[in-house]
């Protein structure tokens, strides 16, 4: 978390906009619990970590949009045991990740 915290102390100061991603709930097992932080400046320069695999670039991709729009967002990942390796949920489980505009 230090890191996350520290980027985006980086980023901010630097006039950059930075969106923060947070893993809000999950169900099963999950790579990463919840509180879990991602943040994505406004180049797509990525600290932290929500998940892994496909999770991780679809949560950049819509933390750009987010940016985009300065409209939050709540994200659903949830897959099949069967698939779950594919998409980088390996538990097969399922998470809700919020992501919003950073404001200080």
């Amino acid at each position: 978390m230090k890191d996350v915290v520290d980027d985006v102390r980086t980023w901010t100061e630097r006039g950059e906009r930075v969106a923060i991603a947070t893993v809000v709930s999950v169900k099963r097992s999950a790579p990463r619990p919840p509180g879990a932080k991602m943040a994505v400046n406004e180049h797509g320069q990525v600290s932290g970590a929500v998940s892994g695999g496909c999770v991780e670039g679809a949560v950049v991709e819509v933390a750009a949009e987010v940016l985009r729009d300065r409209e939050p967002r709540l994200l659903h990942f949830g897959i099949a045991d069967s698939e779950a390796w594919d998409v980088g949920l390996p538990c097969g489980g399922e998470i809700d990740v919020f992501v919003e505009e950073y404001t200080e």
